[in-house]
This record gives structure tokens, sequence and C-alpha cells, in this order.
């Protein structure tokens, strides 16, 4: 039987790896530089923590989770998004006390089962970042700050933050009774199962993709019409913020996030780069997370950002250099220099060069063509002359400059010429 990767997973090849890592380490120099510090939770979580954060009538807990009973009759679930286990670890650890702020990131696999698509696998993964303990608008600004600052640290420019609020408690009340005054038409035609879910959460029928319910919230007024006072200011204020650190944004009433546990900011940063699919990721304020959980009432925003998502963007933007490749190729032109080209290697790795070099005893014309073919800029080349005047012929691969430099000066030279 010849095995493959299950459906909607990826292999992340040699060849393609890098690309993670430029992801991965622009994102950790960039939140490093805002005090961010990394958390890393388990796999999977008990399924409650899910069902308790996402809501029963979410898609995620109703139709993506991977859940499974494991050995002691336990519910887990592989972790379908990263924020509820971040406020897990938050209050089994105490990593908030009251009165402080706490800013954590985090680099994840997530799962959630559902028909594989560009950008949307049944294994992703996520950077995302968690700013605990400040009810500040200018915790929300600095968040969405960071998101777009890390997609134009990535070189993806046509990147914007769609902004909305959600107000509070009074506000979405209101909202839900306009919802369902304004769709009760649509709703009656609808099966039973879907009425309860919308009854139940009417902001859910905001995020629907059927066109039929669409049509039937056309006309609802944007729930910015809805907000109280204070949080109208709030929304105001987090624009303006956003105005003087020139973060590109538009305010966008449509966008009401997935999961229950939103509460005033929410947003999700586009791309025209990625059609129909255009949301790279998103994020917002949850005040009532940390409590739902067991926790004092904490506020705090956070955000989630699509690894496989910025990828699929710079490639098609042309956004990467070619790859890693190694500086230098070492190759042993005769049998006496394998010892020499050893050495030789280890002390172009101590000058953090990334060096290569053959180990199974193949020609200097078989060394060669490794050479060219792995990318590398610069050959060296001993044989028995070279080892006669304890030097090196250094070669610059696709020239035809070549020069003999003594053994002890050839790590300066090719750092000179890097």
């Amino acid at each position: 039987m010849r095995y493959q990767a299950p459906r909607g997973t990826e292999d992340i090849l040699p060849a393609e790896s890098y690309k993670w890592l430029k992801v991965e380490s622009t994102f950790r120099e960039l939140t490093r530089r805002y005090g961010y510090q990394e958390l890393r939770t388990p796999t999977f979580e008990d399924t409650d923590l899910f069902v308790r954060t996402s809501g029963e009538t979410s898609d995620i807990v109703s139709k993506e989770m991977y859940t499974f009973t494991d050995k002691g009759d336990r519910s887990l679930t592989l972790k379908p998004e990263g924020t509820a286990p971040a406020m897990r670890a938050l209050l089994e650890h105490n990593l908030c006390p009251p009165g402080t702020v706490a800013r954590m990131s985090y680099i994840i696999p997530i799962f959630r089962y559902g028909r594989p698509q560009k950008g949307r696998l049944r294994e992703a993964h996520q950077v995302g970042l968690e700013l605990v303990g400040s009810p500040s608008a200018a915790a929300d600004a600095e968040v969405i700050e960071i998101t777009v600052r890390f997609y134009e640290a990535l070189g993806i420019e046509d990147s914007v933050a769609m902004l909305n609020s959600l107000g509070r408690s009074e506000c979405r009340a209101r909202y839900r009774e306009a919802i369902l005054q304004y769709s009760a038409t649509f709703l009656t035609d609808q099966p039973q199962d879907v009425q309860d879910k919308v009854h139940k959460n009417p902001l859910r029928l905001l995020d629907s993709k059927d066109p039929a319910a669409q049509e039937a919230i056309k006309a609802i007024p944007p729930i910015t019409d809805y907000l109280e006072d204070e949080s109208k200011a709030r929304f105001d204020r987090i624009q303006q913020m956003l105005t003087d650190a020139n973060v590109r944004y538009q305010v966008a009433p449509e966008v009401v996030r997935g999961l229950d546990y939103y509460t005033e900011t929410v947003f999700e940063v586009l791309s025209t780069k990625l059609g129909a699919q255009s949301s790279l990721c998103g994020g917002g304020r949850y005040d009532d997370l940390v409590k739902e959980l067991g926790g004092p009432s904490t506020p705090s925003v956070g955000v989630a950002m699509g690894v496989e998502r910025a990828i699929i963007v710079m490639d098609d933007a042309g956004l990467w250099d070619g790859g890693t490749k190694p500086d230098v190729f070492v190759v042993q032109a005769t049998e006496n220099a394998f010892e020499m080209c050893q050495k030789l290697a280890r002390d172009l790795r101590t000058a953090g060069m990334a060096t290569l070099l053959d180990i199974d005893g193949k020609s200097m014309k078989s060394q060669l063509r490794q050479a060219d073919k792995s990318g590398a800029a610069i050959a060296l080349i001993l044989g028995e002359d070279e080892l006669r005047k304890n030097s090196v012929q250094l070669r610059k691969l696709g020239s035809s400059v070549q020069e003999e430099v003594p053994m002890e000066g050839v790590v300066q030279r090719v750092l000179q010429l890097q």
C-alpha cells in the first residue's frame, strides 16, 4: 500500500520550508519589538473548553471540530483555534494578576474539518497575539497595528484592516431584535434547526454565505447605528489612533466574526490577491472570555493570522528571494584533502556561513555539478597542489572569477565576497 498525506493536510517539503521560516521569523521579530512573549499550548484540550468559548451554535463546534474520546473516557479536541487555550493557560498559571497586562504570542497548528480549499486546510497553521488585562482603546489599536505591520513586513502591501464594533450587551440585544425582525419572512421558510440557531444567536445570520440569507439581511441597518455613546466614542478613538499610526483601515459593519466570545471591536485584514477567500486573518476584543472560563472579568483583545494564506499571497506576488541556498560548497579534489575539507567547512560554519561538501567521495566533476545545483555562490577546491601550497582555489560560481587564496585567509576572503 502506498500512503499519502490525509486529505486536507500538506507536507511542507524542504524546498518550501524556507517560506514558513520566513513568516514565523518575521512574526517573532515583530512581536518581540512590541514586548510580546511566546506561549505554547497543547495540541489538544478538553472539548468543553471550545464549546463554552466558541458557542454551541458556532460552525467550529457544530461542524468542524476533531473530537475524540481517549482511553480514560475523556472527551478531547484537537484545538481549532488558539485564543481559548491561551486563556485557559493564562488562568491556570496566573499569567495576568489583577491590575497587570500580559502580552502573549503563539505559533500553532489548528484543526478544522471542512471541505479543503485554497488557503483553508483541515490542518492549518496560525500565528497570533493576545493582549490581556487592558480595557483601553489603545490595546485594540496596538493589536490591529501589529497585524497590519506583520503583513507589510512580509511585503503584502495591499492588506487593509476592516473594522467594526459590536458594542456592549445593550447594543447587541437591540441589534439581535432588529435582525430577527428584518429576517422574519426569510426564517419562516427555513428548516427548524436553522431557525433555532438564528434565534439563539441572530448575529450568526450576518456570517451566512446563503444568498437568500444575504438578501434577507441586506436591509438591516449597520450595528454601528445601535452603539452606545461610550462604545461609539471608543470606536472613534481606535480609528483616530490607527490614522495617527498610518495603518490602512476601513469601517466595515458587515464584519461580525464567527465566535461567541467577541465584544466591541472586531476586525479582519483582507488582501485583494485571495479572490473570494480574501480574508487573511481576523480578531477582536473578548472581555467576557476569561470570566466565561471561571476567572475574574478580564478585558482582552487578540488576533489569529493564517500562515498558509500569507504564503499564498506572497507566492502570487513573487515576494520570495529563491529560498535557502548554501553560501559555499567545499570540493575535495583528492582523497588526501578529506580532513582539510572537513576542517575548512567547520571554520566556515563557525563564521556563520552555510556550507556544503560531498561526503561520499564522488569525483571532482560530480562535486562541481552538486555545487552548481545547490545554488552556492562560491566553490572552494582543495587538491594536491593546494595541500602542498596550503591554499584553496576559490571559484565564484556562475562567473569566470577564480583565484588562489592562502588557507589562513580563505574564511575572511569568502566573507568579503558575500
